[in-house]
C-alpha cells in the first residue's frame, strides 16, 4: 500500500536542490497569472517563454533559482474551489513520479482547500508495483509537504484525514490489481485480516461450511463452480457510544467468467476488477476506525470466483438467500447481486440506520453514464445524503430511478424472484436496483414496518479507471466512492 509521509509547513524554504516545488498558475486573454510561490513575475515570464497554456494537468519544470530547489507550474483553472485544487495537486504529485520529496505551495485560502490540496498529494502518489521486475516504473513520490498554516483544524488532524483516504484508496488499489491468480476468496479474506491488524475492528470470516450452515445461499451457489470455495467476511467497527450505524455490503466476485452463461474471451479481460465493490466497502470501514468516527461502520464483503464446471449452477436452478427468499438464476452471469442479495439480508438482521450497497454491477451503467460517473439508487433520503457527500469529496455520482414496474419483468413461475430478465437488455442497470431491493429489511419485525434507508451504488463505469491518467488518477482501478462513503459515514456520525 502506496501512503506517503505527509507534513504541513509555512513555507518551502528548508528543501534541498533535489527536491521540487509545484506551484500553481492560469492564463487569462494570454496573460500568464502565478498564483503561489515565490518570484511570481519571473516565472510567468519564463512560462511564457516555454508556451505555458495553463490548461488541466499541463505540468512545466523549470530550474531553481541559486542552486534551490526545481519548480514546477501546474495549471489551474478559472475556480480555485476544493475540486480544482484536489485535481490540481494530484495531477502534479503523480507527474512528478521519479522524484522524492514535493513540496505543493497551491493558493489553498482555508482549511477545506488545504485539506483538499492535501488530499489530492496524497492520492496523486499511488503506484502498483508488485509485479514489475524488469520493465521500468518511476517511483512514486515518498515526501509531500503541503505549504500552508491551518487556522482553525489541527493540523494532524487534517494530515489524518488525507492520510486516510489515500490509504483507503490504495488499499482497493492493490487489492483490485492483484491478479485473480493470487486473490480469491480465501486470500482476499486473509487480506482483510491483514489490513485490519491493530485496528479497533472485529474481522468475522465464514467459510463455506459457515456459509452453508447460515443459509447464505447466494455467495455459495454462485462459488460452487470454482475450485476455491466463497467466502464472506465480516469487518465491524463499534466504537463505545456509538449511537449511529451504518452498513456497507460490497460485490466481490474475484473473477467472472461468466460462470456457464459464459463470456465472450474480450469480455473476461479485467473481470479481476469485479471485487471493486469489496475492496470498497473494506476500505471505508477500516479508514473510519483508523480515523476514530463515531459511529458504527459495518462492513460486509460477499467473495466467490464465478466459473464454468461441472460443479457450477445452471440457468433454471433455485438458490435459497439468506432471509429465506428463493431466486430462479436465468443468468449465470447476473451473478453480483446474487451474492449480494445474501449481504443486504444478513446486514438488515442488525436494523442499522442505513446499508449502502457498492458493485459493479452492469455493463448498462457504463452505457447509460459512461466511465467517469458512478449511479445511485434507493431510498430518496439517503440518495440525497450520498450525493451531498459525493459532492462535498469532489466524486461523481449521478442519481438514477427505480423503476417500479421492472419488478414483474422478473417473477418466476417456480420461485420468489428471477435474477433476470433474458433477451431484454432495457433498463438492466434499474432491473437490477430493482432485484436488489426485495432484499433489504425493515426497521422492525412487523411486516409492514418501513424499510431501513437503503443506496444502491453501481460502480461498473468508473472503477476500472482511465486509459489515460488524469488528476490524480493514474491508469487502472480508480478507487471512485471511497471518498464519497467515508463522508457519508462523517456526515451520519454528526446527525
Amino acid at each position: 500500500m502506496t501512503v506517503p509521509a505527509l507534513a504541513l509547513a509555512s513555507d518551502s524554504s528548508s528543501l534541498t536542490p533535489t527536491d521540487v516545488v509545484v506551484v500553481g498558475a492560469r492564463v487569462a486573454r494570454d496573460e500568464i497569472t502565478v498564483l503561489s510561490g515565490a518570484d511570481r513575475d519571473g516565472l510567468a515570464a519564463q512560462l511564457a517563454a516555454v508556451g505555458f497554456g495553463g490548461g488541466r494537468d499541463e505540468l512545466v519544470r523549470l530550474p531553481g533559482a541559486d542552486g534551490g530547489p526545481s519548480i514546477a507550474v501546474i495549471g489551474l483553472g478559472d475556480e480555485l474551489d476544493e475540486d480544482a485544487l484536489r485535481y490540481a495537486a494530484g495531477s502534479a504529485v503523480r507527474q512528478l513520479a521519479g522524484v522524492e520529496h514535493v513540496a505543493v505551495d497551491l493558493p489553498a485560502s482555508d482549511d477545506a482547500r488545504l485539506g483538499a490540496v492535501a488530499e489530492g498529494a496524497a492520492l496523486g502518489s499511488y503506484a502498483f508495483t508488485e509485479y514489475r521486475e524488469k520493465s521500468s516504473a518511476r517511483t512514486p513520490v515518498a515526501r509531500i509537504t503541503v505549504v500552508g498554516t491551518p487556522s482553525t483544524v489541527v493540523a494532524d488532524d487534517l494530515l489524518a484525514r488525507a492520510a486516510a483516504v489515500a490509504g483507503a484508496a490504495a488499499l482497493v488499489k492493490d487489492l483490485v490489481n492483484t491478479p485473480p491468480l493470487d486473490l480469491y476468496p480465501e486470500t482476499f479474506a486473509d487480506r482483510a485480516q491483514e489490513a485490519a491488524a491493530g485496528l479497533p475492528v472485529e474481522v468475522t470470516v465464514w467459510d463455506e461450511a459457515a456459509l452453508a450452515e447460515g443459509g447464505f445461499g447466494g455467495i455459495l451457489g454462485v462459488g460452487q463452480g470454482s475450485t476455491r470455495p466463497p467466502r464472506l467476511v465480516k469487518v465491524d467497527y463499534a466504537p463505545a457510544g456509538a449511537a449511529r450505524h451504518l452498513a456497507l455490503v460490497g460485490k466481490g466476485i474475484t473473477f467472472d467468467s461468466g460462470g456457464l452463461s459464459l463470456k465472450p474471451a474480450s469480455g473476461m479481460v479485467g473481470m479481476k476488477y469485479d471485487m471493486t465493490g469489496a475492496a470498497t466497502v473494506l476500505a471505508v470501514a477500516l479508514a473510519a476506525a483508523r480515523l476514530a468516527l463515531p459511529i458504527r461502520v459495518s462492513a460486509w464483503l460477499c467473495l466467490a470466483e464465478n466459473m464454468p464446471s461441472g460443479s457450477a449452477i445452471r440457468p433454471n436452478d433455485v438458490l435459497r438467500i439468506r432471509d429465506g427468499r428463493t431466486v430462479e438464476v436465468l443468468n449465470t452471469d447476473a451473478e453480483g447481486r446474487l451474492v449480494l442479495a445474501d449481504g443486504l439480508a444478513a446486514a438488515s438482521e442488525e436494523h442499522p440506520d442505513a446499508i449502502v450497497d457498492v458493485a459493479t454491477l452492469t455493463g448498462a451503467a457504463m452505457v447509460a453514464l459512461g466511465t467517469r460517473y458512478a449511479a445511485v439508487m434507493g431510498s430518496d433520503g439517503l440518495v440525497d445524503d450520498v450525493l451531498s457527500a459525493a459532492r462535498a469529496s469532489g466524486e461523481l455520482l449521478w442519481p438514477m430511478p427505480l423503476a417500479g414496474e421492472l419488478r414483474a419483468t422478473i417473477n418466476s413461475d417456480v420461485a420468489d424472484i428471477a435474477n433476470a430478465n433474458p433477451g431484454v437488455t432495457a433498463g438492466g442497470m434499474l432491473l437490477a436496483g430493482v432485484f436488489l431491493q426485495e432484499f433489504v429489511g425493515r426497521t422492525g419485525d412487523d411486516d409492514d414496518a418501513p424499510r431501513i434507508p437503503w443506496a444502491h451504488l453501481d460502480i461498473a463505469g468508473p472503477a476500472k479507471g482511465p486509459a489515460s491518467p488524469y488528476g490524480f488518477t493514474g491508469k487502472g482501478p480508480s478507487a471512485v466512492s471511497v471518498r464519497a462513503l467515508l463522508r457519508l459515514a462523517e456526515d451520519i456520525s454528526r446527525k
